[in-house]
Order: structure tokens, then C-alpha cells, then sequence
């Protein structure tokens, strides 16, 4: 009996390491993935980064420069591959779980915390988060996170420094991304809800603590507003970080946005269905007083904050979620937790962990079976086309890998598609800081100068491989959408380049290679998705 006692006791620690250890399994077999898009975008402009590149000179985005430092460190660190990338994610996500287990403790208590560390880890690993992928939303978790777990700390020890260092963390946040703006005015709301209900004593020092807190969330973008007008970029960040910005997130209606959030989050829910419910038996039990919770307030604005942190422009994309993630895995501790409570019979059983670890190994292996041919079975090559369909991610090793060995290191290439991943790869500079084309087909004022800038830039840098990507998830254009670029390119292309690769994506486990080929004269792709390369003509 003693020997039961003790594995009993055992339990709440044996289980999440168990669970911790299969999804560290995962992420290492995944390590080699391709990059997709944004991953590609990060990549890049953390290689121009490294070859001593400012931002927003070489490559154009709505993104301030934080995720390409991230992403430059771990390059850095080990190697400018897809394994060095998720390398560095699964470190992240390994201190994201870490640091949810800590916040959870403080608001919770130690059993609470261990179930949702492991929650966490498992939530973020559905492809329906797009887990395995290098996404910002994974960075913004990590600083914010940091960030509250000093915010709360600094109240309880009363050291005004603490609030300076938390601003600096919710700072460097929304320098991953903007969305992280949204949980740094929870965390001023919180402080000064705090602040007011401090007695007299403690104001001053509330008063002084929000200052520094302030002050330290402005440092980040300030060092960056520096950096950019150092280096003469200041123009070109301004508008693609403010004014574009400004134009892409305002153009989605309440009607789109509200389908959006339906379709995004049936498909996130399903597979992990059975944590989600414990998550809203959490909540409910929360708002009943049927939870151990000591700071209800924080908790009900941490729940309320992170999903709103998810809704800017109402895209609701499925790696938007994963700020929602680290309220969810807390809220799956607490509901696990709080049954006892609501069902007072389990109380009364000999050994209560043992029933808390089996509903959470339940929930856990039920989320791991529904994903299993991603996690288990597909290789790499295979998970990304099952992630993303026909995109051309697994495509993209082999075109960069040919264009590297046809041109010398200070030649540029041109990629007429949102495929940023093939300029990394193949390690040269873009001859457009236009990397991405969904801005210029989108019915916005600025899509026309767009796209007559980067006509501009491509004839100036005259690369020496064009490469031209005809998958429609790469252009996402519309009817309304500007036809200059497409009229202008045919033009350019047919008198300067010659066709020197095709490759057509047949199928999702079928794609067709021609390199310098007689074949390539007359062949017509089979499928309607298909990768044209082109090199400018000897002399030309």
C-alpha cells in the first residue's frame, strides 16, 4: 500500500514529464520541416541581418524587425537551415511551457500548474496552430508571459524595478508583433487597477511603478524608430509598419471576420476537443468560486485579453490562436483541479491524482490520436504538404538549391510570389524588397504604387534568375485586383529571360522537375500549379 502512496504522490510530476518528453520527440523529428511563407519572410530578412542588412532596405513587411532578430540568434547559433529555426522555436516553446507552469503556480497552485504546462505543450503542437512552424505569435507568448510573471511579482515583493523590467518585456513583445499591444494594455489596467486599490502609502510608489512600467514598454519600439532612421529606412518603415498597416487591417468586415472565426476555430478545437472542454469547465468554475484561484481579477482579464489579442483585423488565422493558448492551458489545470470541488465524490476516493492523471492522459492521447500520421508517420517533406497543400514549400529546396549553383554571391534574384523561403535558401539578395505580392493585389489605395515600385527595383538590380510561382495561395488575387504587374512581367520575362526550369506540382505526393531540358520548350504543366524559372539571356 505505501508503494501505491507513493506512485500516487508521484503522479502529477511523472505524467506531464511523460507527456513534455512525447512532444519534444515530435518536434525533433519534425526539426527539418520547410519553411513556409512567414518563416521564409523571418529567415531572410534575419540573414540580411547577419550579413550586416538593416530591415526594410532588402525586404518590405508590416512586421517590426523583432522575429528577425529572434531568428538571426538562432541561425547564429545553429545554422541557417529549417533544423536551426525550429531548433530555436523548440527552445521557445520549452520556456513557454515553463513559464505558464510558474504563472499557474502563482495563481493557482503546484498541481494546477504541472497539468497546464503540459496542456500547453500539446496545444501548441496541432497543425491546426500550424505548431511546428516558427510563427511570431510563439515569440510574443515567451516576452509577455515574461513580462506578466514580473508584473505580478513586483507587487508582491513591492520592487518598483521589476515593473521597469516587465515593461521592457511586453516592449520587445510587440516588436515580435503588434498584436502583443493588446496584452500590454491589460497588464497597464491591471497595474493600475492595483495601484488604486493600494492604500495611501503604496500610491506614490504605484504611480512611481507605472512610469518605469510605461517606460520600459516604449524602449523597444523607440531603439527600433532610432535604428531605422540611422540607417535611412525610416521612410519605408514608417509605411509598411503604419500607414499599410493601417489599410490591411481595416478592410475585413464584422460579417467576414465572425466566419472566419468559425471556420479557424472549429478546425483548432476538433482535434483537442476533450482539453478545450476542460479549459471551459475552468472557466465556468472560475466564475462559480468553484476554483482555488487567488487572484480571480488577473485571471479573468488574462482569459479576456489573450483572445482579444487574437482578433486585430479579424483575420483570425489559425497561428493568431496561439497567444490564446497559454490562458486555455491554464484554464485546462484549473478545470482538471477544480472537479474535485464541483464533485466532492472524488474527494472521498483513496488516491485523487490518479484520477486527475488519467483524464489528463485521456485528453492528451486523444489530441495525439487525432494528429497521429503528422506527428507519428509523415516525414517532414510529407507533413508540410499535408499542413499546406499544393504551396510550393518542399519545391522551394530544390529551385534555391539550383539557382545557388548558377549565380555568384553578389547576383540577385527576383521572385514574382510570396515565396520569401527560396530567396533564403538559395542565399542571395532579392532584387525587390517586395517579397511577398498579397499587398499588391489586395483593393487598397497603395497597391498600385506598389507594384510600379517593384517594377522599378527589378529593372534597376537586373537579376539574374527570375522565378515566377503560379499557385494562387502565393498571389491570392482577385477580380478587382491591379493587373500592371502580371502586363508588365510577361513583357519582361519573354524578351529578356529564357525558361531554364519547370516545375509542376502535379499532385500532393507528385511533383515533376525539368532543369535545361529540350522538353522545357514545349512542355505544358500538367497541373494548374507550377514554378517558372527564368535566366536573363547571355549579353542581354
Amino acid at each position: 500500500m505505501r508503494r501505491t502512496e507513493r506512485l500516487s504522490q508521484y503522479l502529477p510530476y511523472c505524467l506531464p514529464a511523460l507527456i513534455l518528453a512525447v512532444v519534444v520527440y515530435v518536434r525533433i523529428r519534425l526539426l527539418t520541416v520547410p519553411l513556409e511563407r512567414d518563416e521564409g519572410e523571418y529567415a531572410y530578412m534575419g540573414q540580411l541581418l547577419l550579413k550586416g542588412i538593416p530591415p526594410f532596405t532588402h525586404a518590405y513587411t508590416m512586421k517590426l524587425p523583432g522575429v528577425s532578430l529572434a531568428y538571426a540568434c538562432f541561425m547564429f547559433m545553429f545554422g541557417q537551415t529549417p533544423a536551426g529555426i525550429h531548433a530555436g522555436l523548440m527552445i521557445v516553446n520549452g520556456i513557454c511551457s515553463y513559464l505558464v507552469y510558474l504563472l499557474t503556480k502563482r495563481l493557482f497552485d503546484r498541481t494546477t500548474a504541472l497539468i497546464s504546462c503540459a496542456s500547453y505543450a500539446v496545444l501548441t503542437l496541432t497543425s491546426s496552430v500550424f505548431g511546428v512552424f516558427a510563427h511570431a505569435t510563439h515569440f510574443v507568448v515567451l516576452f509577455s508571459l515574461t513580462g506578466f510573471l514580473l508584473l505580478l511579482r513586483s507587487i508582491d515583493k513591492r520592487k518598483v524595478i521589476l515593473l521597469f523590467l516587465s515593461g521592457l518585456c511586453f516592449g520587445v513583445a510587440i516588436t515580435m508583433k503588434q498584436h502583443a499591444i493588446v496584452l500590454s494594455i491589460f497588464a497597464v489596467q491591471y497595474l493600475l487597477l492595483r495601484a488604486w486599490k493600494s492604500p495611501g502609502s503604496d500610491k506614490k510608489n504605484g504611480v512611481t511603478g507605472s512610469i518605469l512600467f510605461l517606460l520600459g514598454m516604449v524602449i523597444p519600439y523607440a531603439l527600433v524608430v532610432l535604428w531605422m532612421v540611422n540607417t535611412g529606412s525610416f521612410a519605408n518603415f514608417w509605411f509598411w509598419t503604419v500607414q499599410y498597416t493601417r489599410e490591411y487591417t481595416s478592410g475585413m468586415s464584422l460579417e467576414s471576420g465572425w466566419y472566419n472565426f468559425k471556420d479557424t476555430f472549429s478546425d483548432i478545437a476538433k482535434p483537442q476537443l476533450p482539453l478545450w472542454l476542460l479549459a471551459g469547465f475552468g472557466s465556468i468554475a472560475l466564475f462559480t468560486q468553484k476554483s482555488r484561484c487567488i487572484d480571480r481579477p488577473f485571471v479573468c482579464g488574462f482569459l479576456l485579453f489573450s483572445f482579444l489579442a487574437v482578433c486585430p483585423g479579424l483575420f483570425f488565422r489559425g497561428h493568431y490562436f496561439v497567444l490564446f493558448l497559454p490562458a486555455v492551458a491554464i484554464m485546462t489545470g484549473a478545470g482538471l483541479s477544480s472537479a474535485e470541488l464541483v464533485f466532492p465524490s472524488i474527494t472521498s476516493v483513496r488516491f485523487p491524482h490518479v484520477i486527475q492523471a488519467l483524464i489528463l492522459l485521456a485528453a492528451v492521447t486523444y489530441s495525439l490520436y487525432q494528429e497521429k500520421d503528422n506527428f507519428f508517420i509523415l516525414t517532414p517533406l510529407e507533413m508540410s504538404r499535408a499542413t499546406y497543400g499544393v504551396n510550393p514549400f518542399p519545391e522551394s529546396l530544390q529551385i534555391a538549391d539550383y539557382i545557388k549553383k548558377h549565380t555568384k554571391p553578389d547576383d540577385t534574384i527576383a521572385v514574382l510570389g510570396s515565396e520569401p523561403e527560396i530567396i533564403f535558401y538559395a542565399d542571395r539578395l532579392s532584387a525587390t524588397g517586395h517579397i511577398y505580392m498579397y499587398g499588391l493585389m489586395e483593393d487598397q489605395p497603395y497597391a498600385e504604387r506598389m507594384q510600379l515600385q517593384m517594377i522599378r527595383e527589378i529593372e534597376a538590380a537586373r537579376p539574374t534568375f527570375i522565378v515566377f510561382v503560379n499557385v494562387d495561395f502565393s498571389w491570392l488575387a482577385r477580380e478587382s485586383s491591379r493587373k500592371t504587374i502580371f502586363n508588365w512581367g510577361g513583357r519582361y520575362i519573354d524578351s529578356l529571360y529564357d525558361t531554364v526550369g519547370t516545375i509542376d506540382i502535379i499532385g500532393p505526393n507528385s511533383t515533376r522537375y525539368l532543369w535545361d531540358t529540350e522538353e522545357l520548350r514545349h512542355y505544358q504543366p500538367v497541373s494548374g500549379n507550377y514554378v517558372a524559372v527564368y535566366k536573363r539571356k547571355g549579353g542581354v
